[in-house]
């Protein structure tokens, strides 16, 4: 009997595959605003409620610690329930969250609904990925992740270009508004458009699988199958529980490599999206110009998705991303020295854009190719989990820093630093 899986991997990419891709584009554009939203309104809430650097620190960490939450709680339930199915509920979430943020009143009230945001987004990114991976032929995985991982950079660029006005006109609620009006408005279009994981419904089998499975073979005009193929864990006699899989001996090094790179990137990745429009405020430009440099950084990361996806058709996807580590270094190093000139820190901006977001959609697409199907979305869960404590950790690490009198030249190329540190890691990680 014939997988259908195989097909899918070995044949040329068809209408609903191209289009379950899309839709996971748009996910992930909007998780670049939602999470992004707190660092474009960070001027006018620390204006509005007189915050200290490490009060803001900790609002801005709020979301991230929700994030890491949903990717080690919520993301595991793809697995076990569909990577569709949680989707949806993390969009629901993520609704709710972003529009009680804007009706709070004070910096506790937001810190709470910012992480519980913060859950939905967590949650609902590893099963975006594991669809892209798993309806992308194995010819364009690699760069079907990388489109899908520019989705983000998307969302934060027109995200920040519509929040300066509407902050300007409308005050900083407003922006949260937006984000929550957007949520909504996916939830139709998942529930319509975005197939649930093949991967999913052969390996856990809920009830109704062969005829899911067979009503989405008909969608791709292909021949229905009699039975469901035999998953690869039982082929294997392996039915343990999913976390328990991630570190057992054939996965144990993996599993934590790839954590500790995913930590030591976001610890990074997260200060300068977080923090780069306060400090270029705070080296002497305007709330907008801070605001632009943010926009820039992510205009920079659509370049960065765009060139790396194209790339990643052609290239081992491991030195790619070795490659995209060292050149973030080198551009925060840059970033650091110039952050106080206009012109020059803007430049500098979208070069540093690009290598940041290169170095994280390579490795979201790197860690799908680590674990087979039945555990993958625990797998993604878990590296992207363990990566949010170092992107918890960098924005209240900078607020307590920059309250003890360190300048925003030092911070950037302090942060250079776990980006060399991931060359290593991501270097050892065994080949499947």
């Amino acid at each position: 009997m014939s997988d259908p899986r195989s097909e899918l991997r070995r044949l040329p990419m068809g209408g609903l595959q191209i289009r379950a891709i899309a839709i996971c584009v748009l996910l992930n554009i909007l998780d670049g605003f939602d999470v992004l939203a707190m660092a474009f309104t960070a001027a006018g809430v620390s204006a509005e409620w007189s915050l200290s650097g490490a009060e803001l620190g900790v609002l801005l960490s709020a979301g991230l610690f929700g994030m890491t939450a949903g990717s080690l709680l919520i993301a595991p339930l793809g697995d076990r329930f569909g990577r569709r199915a949680v989707i949806v509920a993390c969009l629901l979430v993520m609704t709710g969250g972003m529009l009680v943020s804007a009706l709070t009143q004070s910096p506790i009230q937001l810190t709470v609904v910012r992480a519980i945001t913060g859950l939905g987004i967590g949650g609902m990114l590893p099963s975006v990925n594991v669809i892209t991976s798993e309806y992308s032929s194995d010819r364009w995985r690699s760069t079907a992740i990388s489109l899908q991982g520019t989705g983000f950079p998307i969302g934060a660029t027109l995200g920040g270009a519509i929040a300066v006005p509407l902050i300007a006109s409308h005050g900083w609620r407003s922006a949260f508004v937006l984000g929550g009006v957007a949520s909504l408005l996916l939830v139709p279009v998942v529930l319509a458009a975005l197939p649930e994981s093949m991967d999913y419904l052969v390996s856990k089998r809920p009830p109704d699988a062969l005829r899911r499975l067979n009503r989405l073979l008909e969608r791709m005009q292909r021949q229905p199958i009699d039975a469901l193929p035999v998953p690869a864990a039982k082929q294997a006699g392996i039915e343990r529980a999913a976390y328990i899989r991630l570190f057992s001996r054939d996965l144990r090094r993996s599993s934590v490599l790839i954590a500790l790179t995913f930590f030591l990137v976001m610890f990074c990745f997260y200060f300068v999206l977080s923090w780069t429009p306060k400090l270029l405020v705070a080296a002497g430009m305007s709330a907008t110009q801070g605001i632009t440099g943010g926009v820039l950084l992510n205009l920079g990361g659509i370049g960065g998705g765009l060139a790396l996806g194209y790339l990643a058709a052609f290239c081992d996807l491991r030195r790619l991303t070795i490659a995209t580590f060292l050149a973030g270094g080198v551009s925060l190093v840059l970033f650091g020295a110039f952050c106080d000139s206009l012109g020059a820190a803007f430049g500098v901006a979208v070069a540093l854009g690009i290598t940041l977001f290169g170095a994280m959609i390579g490795l979201y697409a790197l860690t799908p190719t680590l674990y087979s199907p039945d555990v993958r979305a625990t797998g993604m869960g878990w590296a992207v989990g363990m990566g949010r404590f170092g992107a918890i950790a960098s924005p209240a690490t900078v607020g307590l820093l920059i309250d003890a009198g360190w300048q925003g030249s030092e911070l950037y190329y302090m942060f250079a630093l776990p980006l060399l540190l991931a060359v290593g890691t991501v270097a050892s990680i065994a080949r499947r």
